[in-house]
């Protein structure tokens, strides 16, 4: 098949939608597909170009057997409303003459968000009579709404229309957690119309390592440390003010360190907040190298996952099949009524505790740190559920099996879709 994956966020972006894209784009290109991404100029988290792609309009790459476009956005590090606007029409219009290098694709994967990348892909699909698999990583404008990111009516009413306009066009959707499918069907959305296909993680890549003999845990003066780390994304939705005083209340016991890894500038605004609060067990570290991801994670003992109570109930962090497939136990400081709550009680393998208490945090790490025995039992259970349930394998089939079909039957209806198993998705219906 030739797949475009339009997308973007990509490689070497360290977190967030580009790893798993990069990895499914690979993937399908190691099964024998002709694979093209169309993203944008690197970018993100820091909301800068990086270096050697700044000052550039497109650029053409060749990565592992991937055709990759970029193009040139426009990035501002402080974005207001106007400039996110801007940011993703500057992609929209960018984007667009990449799309029609190479080979005529036989299918699109488009990712959400950003939302308005359905307008590129639409004329896209429109012109070559292409289907589109909409990617829905989150539900917006909903998610941007509920965390008052976006407050602007008439804005979020043209944001729910294109919203509707995407899941309309879209041949398949497919999403990452029951949850979004349960929202989308209120909305409207035909429910055969969409495919529950989890987010995944590599579990060769990603996987149980000791703590002996890790350079990562010597290079950061953490040698018989219990350590409880934060790696990730640093944005409204987490509220990182929580796991600080969390640290406040273990400072007592001078084994614990917390390690909390971001991107600079928001590491910035928790080194005043550590300050003010007297937490100097806390280390605050840039994102690190991927290559260096599974030592990272080795080098901890609890992994945390870290969310607001007011988060929409069914955002999953991509943090969780990470933590779980380390064999690291978490501490998940989530609504408990939410996807990532659900998920986290699924796989067996770790705590679930009040949201913005740090109390609760500290209590949970506490008992992990004076029972070895429990942490051990729930890294053994998130791991073993990760290589059932959210193995980069398991999600090369699903797609793969999707996109075949979808191929081989173009001109069906959209009631013809192969039915996937509810069974196969780690939240329950």
């Amino acid at each position: 098949m030739h797949i475009l994956i339009y997308s973007y966020n990509y490689h070497p972006e360290p977190i967030g939608i580009a790893p798993l894209m990069t990895e499914l784009a690979e993937g399908l290109v190691k099964r024998g597909h002709e694979v093209r991404v169309i993203t944008g100029m690197p970018n993100y988290p820091e909301r800068k170009i990086y270096d050697g792609y700044q000052g550039k309009w497109y650029i053409n790459e060749q990565k592992n057997g991937v055709t990759i476009h970029r193009s040139y956005l426009r990035i501002k590090s402080k974005p207001n409303l106007v400039d996110r606007l801007l940011l993703e029409l500057s992609f929209v219009f960018t984007s667009l003459p990449q799309a029609f290098k190479g080979d005529r694709a036989n299918v699109i994967i488009l990712t959400v968000p950003p939302l308005l990348g359905i307008l590129p892909a639409t004329i896209f699909s429109w012109l070559y009579n292409c289907p589109v698999v909409l990617n829905v990583q989150d539900i917006l404008p909903e998610a941007a709404v509920r965390i008052g990111l976006l407050k602007n009516k008439w804005m979020i009413r043209i944001l729910a229309a294109l919203e509707k306009f995407a899941y309309w066009t879209a041949h398949t959707i497919s999403v990452i957690t029951d949850g979004f499918r349960e929202n989308l069907v209120n909305k409207g959305v035909p429910v055969n119309k969409i495919v529950c296909i989890p987010n995944w993680v590599n579990v060769n890549f990603i996987r149980p390592l000791p703590k002996q003999n890790n350079s990562w845990i010597s290079s950061h003066q953490l040698n018989d440390k219990f350590v409880v780390l934060y790696s990730g994304n640093i944005a409204l939705t987490q509220g990182l003010e929580t796991v600080i005083e969390a640290a406040v209340c273990l400072r007592h016991i001078k084994n614990i360190v917390f390690v909390i890894v971001g991107e600079s500038k928001a590491l910035q605004r928790l080194q005043e907040y550590c300050l003010l609060h007297g937490a100097d067990n806390i280390l605050l570290l840039p994102l690190q190298p991927r290559e260096k991801l599974p030592e990272m994670l080795a080098a901890s003992d609890v992994g945390l996952i870290v969310q607001k109570r007011n988060v929409i109930s069914f955002n999953m962090p991509s943090k969780i099949p990470l933590l779980l497939a380390s064999g690291r136990p978490i501490v998940g400081s989530v609504p408990a009524t939410g996807t990532a709550a659900k998920a986290i009680e699924l796989s067996g393998g770790g705590i679930i505790v009040e949201p913005e208490s740090p109390d609760a945090m500290a209590a949970a790490v506490y008992d992990l740190y004076a029972n070895p025995s429990l942490g051990k039992r729930l890294g053994n259970a998130g791991r073993h559920f990760a290589e059932e349930n959210y193995s980069l394998e398991q999600a090369l089939d699903r797609y793969e099996g999707l996109l075949s079909h979808i191929v081989s039957n173009r001109k069906s209806t959209v009631g013809m879709l192969p039915k996937f198993n509810s069974k196969e998705s780690v939240v329950d219906s």
